[in-house]
C-alpha cells in the first residue's frame, strides 16, 4: 500500500454551481472552496445523474446508475398524513439497494480504513456496504436537535448545531490518524445548504441582504411559484412544517418571498464553506494534507424558482450542475480548471480507485477521470453524461442538453425530445429547439447515443421504480 492516498470525499447537499465563488458568483463567500480550487482541479461542468438525494448518494458510492443500483428507486419513503409521503428514519437492514461493492468496501479490501461522517440518505446502514464506522443523523433534516446513533447505538441529540458536532467529530478522526500507517477513507457530508434555511446560525441566515443577491434571468419575480407558501415553508423549515405542522413553522416573517429565501439559502451555503475549511485547517494542522485526495462535490442542485421551479428532480442546469474539485498536493500538481470535460458523480468511484491504484471491477459503470487528473485527456466518447429523472432520461454534453421523458409504459422513452437547448448559446435554457431542431443532425446524435445507453445499461430487477 505504499503511496496511496488518504481519501475524503466531502458531499454537501443541493449546493448548485452557480452559488460558489470559484465558479463565477461574485456575491457569495466560499472561501474554502475557493481555496480548493486555488490548490486543485475544478471541473467547469460537473453534473448529477440523478438529481434526487438518495438516487444521486447511491449513485456516487456504487458507480453505477440509479437503474442499476436501485432499480430506478429515487428515494425511499413511508406513507404518512394522507396525500403525503414522510422519509423513513434511519436505513433498512441488509442490502436492498447497492448489490456490488461499494466504494468504501472495494477500499476496505485494500486496507483502507472506511468511515462515515454527518448526513447518509442511503436505505442500507453504513456496515452493511462497507463501513468500519460512523456517526449519522435521522434522515429528517435540520440543523438543531438533531438525533444521531454512532455505529448503530442509541440515540442521542448533542448541544447547539448538528454541523459543529459533525465538525469535531471529524476533527477528532483525522487528529487520529495523524500517524497513522493505514490509509483511511472518510466520507463526510454536509448537510446545508439544504433546508431548513430558518435553522441556521443568525450570523449566516442573515448574512446577506437580499436586494443584493443576483437573480438568474430565468427566474419571474414577478410571478408567484405554484403552491409558493408552501414551499417556502418547506424550504424555511422542512419536515417540522409538512410532517410536525408546528405552530410556528406554518408561518412566513412577513413580506417573506424569493429573493429572501435565495439570501437565506446563499447563508447557508457560506456556513457549510466555513465547516468546510475547519476540516482543511484540522488537515493542514496534522500534516495530512499533502497525501490526501480530497473530492468534495454536491449531490444535486436547486432550483430555487428558475423556471417556475423549486427544489431538484428536473432536467435543467439550476438542478444537475454541481460543484467538483479535486485536490491532492502529492501528485496533481498545480490549479487547473477543465472545461473541455463533463464530469459526473457516477465518474468518482472509478477516479477514486484509479488514483489510489487500485483497479476498477467491472461492475463499475462510471469513468475514470483520473487521465485528466493527471493532465492527459479521455477519448471523445466519455465526454458526457447520462440523466435519469423520474419522468425520463437526457443527455449532457459540453454543449448540449437533450431529454425524453418517458412514454406511459414506463422506461420506454418518447422518440422525440421533449427539451433539446444549446448551452454555449442559451445557457438560462430559455429557448427549447425540441421543436425547430427536434430532428436536426445534433440531435439525431444525441438521440441515438441516449438509447444506446438506456439499451445497454442494466435495470436491476427490483423494486419496480414506478411503484416510488
Amino acid at each position: 500500500m505504499a503511496g496511496r492516498p488518504n481519501i475524503i470525499l466531502c458531499l454537501c447537499d443541493q449546493l448548485r454551481a452557480f452559488e460558489v465563488g470559484c465558479y463565477g458568483n461574485k456575491v457569495i463567500r466560499t472561501p474554502a472552496l475557493d481555496r480548493l480550487a486555488a490548490e486543485g482541479v475544478r471541473f467547469e461542468t460537473a453534473v448529477t445523474n440523478y438529481p434526487v438525494c438518495m438516487a444521486a448518494r447511491s449513485v456516487l458510492l456504487s458507480g453505477q446508475y440509479n437503474r442499476t443500483c436501485t432499480g430506478g428507486v429515487a428515494n425511499v419513503a413511508y406513507p404518512g398524513r394522507p396525500g403525503e409521503f414522510h422519509m423513513p428514519e434511519y436505513p433498512d437492514f441488509g442490502r436492498p439497494h447497492l448489490k456490488d461493492p461499494t466504494l468504501p468496501e472495494l477500499l476496505h479490501a485494500q486496507g483502507y480504513e472506511t468511515a462515515a461522517i454527518g448526513k447518509w440518505h442511503i436505505h442500507s446502514w453504513p456496515s452493511d456496504i462497507g463501513f468500519d464506522s460512523y456517526v449519522i443523523p435521522r434522515v429528517h433534516h435540520c440543523h438543531s436537535g438533531q438525533n444521531f446513533t454512532e455505529n448503530g447505538g442509541p440515540e442521542f441529540s448533542p448541544a447547539g448545531w448538528s454541523l459543529d458536532f459533525e465538525a469535531a467529530r471529524v476533527a477528532q478522526f483525522l487528529d487520529a490518524h495523524r500517524n497513522s500507517t493505514r490509509p483511511f477513507f472518510l466520507y463526510y457530508n454536509l448537510s446545508p445548504p439544504h433546508c431548513p434555511l430558518a435553522d441556521v446560525p443568525e450570523e449566516y441566515r442573515t448574512l446577506y441582504a437580499p436586494p443584493t443577491i443576483p437573480i438568474r434571468p430565468n427566474v419571474d419575480l414577478r410571478t408567484p411559484l405554484p403552491n409558493q407558501e408552501r414551499w417556502f415553508k418547506i424550504y424555511r423549515y422542512d419536515f417540522r412544517h409538512y410532517s410536525l405542522h408546528l405552530p410556528y413553522a406554518n408561518q412566513l416573517p412577513a413580506g417573506y418571498d424569493l429573493r429572501r429565501l435565495i439570501a437565506e439559502y446563499y447563508g447557508a451555503a457560506t456556513w457549510m464553506d466555513a465547516t468546510l475549511g475547519k476540516m482543511l485547517a484540522v488537515l493542514d494542522e496534522a500534516g495530512l494534507t499533502d497525501n490526501t485526495l480530497l473530492l468534495f462535490t454536491s449531490d444535486h442542485g436547486d432550483n430555487l424558482g428558475s423556471h417556475g421551479l423549486v427544489q431538484k428532480d428536473s432536467p435543467n442546469e439550476e438542478a444537475i450542475r454541481i460543484p467538483l474539485i479535486v485536490r491532492w498536493p502529492a501528485r496533481l500538481g498545480r490549479a487547473r480548471v477543465v472545461t473541455g470535460q463533463v464530469a459526473s458523480l457516477v465518474d468518482l468511484t472509478a477516479t477514486v480507485l484509479d488514483l489510489a491504484a487500485i483497479g476498477v471491477p467491472g461492475h463499475v459503470q462510471g469513468n475514470s477521470l483520473a487521465p485528466i487528473l493527471r493532465g492527459q485527456k479521455l477519448e471523445l466518447p466519455q465526454n458526457r453524461a447520462f440523466l435519469e429523472i423520474h419522468d425520463g432520461i437526457g443527455i449532457r454534453t459540453p454543449r448540449y442538453l437533450y431529454y425524453l421523458r418517458w412514454q406511459k409504459a414506463r422506461r420506454i422513452p418518447n422518440e422525440t425530445p421533449t427539451f433539446f437547448y444549446d448551452i454555449h448559446a442559451d445557457p438560462y435554457q430559455l429557448r427549447n429547439l425540441a421543436a425547430t431542431d427536434g430532428r436536426g443532425e445534433a440531435a439525431r446524435a444525441l438521440h441515438a447515443e441516449l438509447l444506446r445507453w438506456h439499451d445497454e445499461t442494466p435495470w436491476m430487477k427490483a423494486p419496480d421504480p414506478a411503484a416510488n
